[in-house]
């Protein structure tokens, strides 16, 4: 008899800056993966990265509602500053709106769940069946928003030079070389919902990638 482990919602921030110097912070949601049997005993299916589009300011609600679930999911947020002429808010806004991140095992209930989730309208890819993420490029994300560096979203990218940075606290992330002005950047993405973020990388070493 093989007894079934407890399941543990994590929600953790992640304090960073944007360009303007604002605080921004990630928010993930965390769950055991899901036993299958197997010879020998019970092991957890492989996960993987899909992206699932929202609708209009329903990320953060999609989000709870998926880690209510126990379904681990990915939101990143740009923390903004608004001012009125009487009092100032601080508003946590998704870095990409329309889309919040899911990471589960390739089984039907799993994805049937996310796709009942008030406010999910699919999952990003071929007819609505979701495509995989490359686990570098969320953690590229992830990576970015851990760091004190200021960046800032980018118009998407398909061609360019793609190069790696070596060195520092952004060692190993990679993306296009871009320059704008004086300035040189490199711009992660995420193809697979064809959004960008740049970064400035003065003083950073860089290598291609053939």
């Amino acid at each position: 008899m093989v007894s079934k482990g407890s399941h543990a919602i994590i929600h953790f921030g992640v304090p960073g800056w944007d360009s303007r110097g604002g605080a921004m912070q990630l928010t993930t949601y965390v769950n055991e993966p899901i036993p299958v049997y197997a010879a020998g005993g019970f092991l957890p299916l492989r996960e993987e990265w899909f992206a699932v589009h929202t609708r209009s300011k329903c990320e953060k609600k999609v989000a709870t509602q998926l880690g209510e679930m126990q379904i681990k999911c990915f939101l990143p947020v740009i923390r903004e500053v608004r001012s009125w002429s009487d009092r100032r808010k601080v508003i946590d806004q998704p870095l990409f709106p329309g889309y919040v991140f899911v990471r589960i095992p390739g089984e039907d209930r799993v994805r049937v769940s996310v796709l009942r989730t008030n406010g999910v309208v699919a999952f990003v890819g071929v007819q609505g069946q979701g495509i995989a993420i490359p686990d570098p490029e969320i953690d590229n994300i992830q990576t970015l928003l851990s760091s004190r560096v200021s960046f800032e979203p980018y118009p998407f990218l398909r061609v360019g030079q793609k190069v790696r940075i070596r060195g520092g606290y952004l060692d190993g992330i990679e993306g296009i070389l871009a320059a704008k002005n004086s300035d040189r950047s490199v711009v992660i993405s995420i193809d697979l919902i064809q959004r960008s973020l740049a970064v400035r990388v003065s003083g950073f070493d860089l290598e291609p990638i053939r």
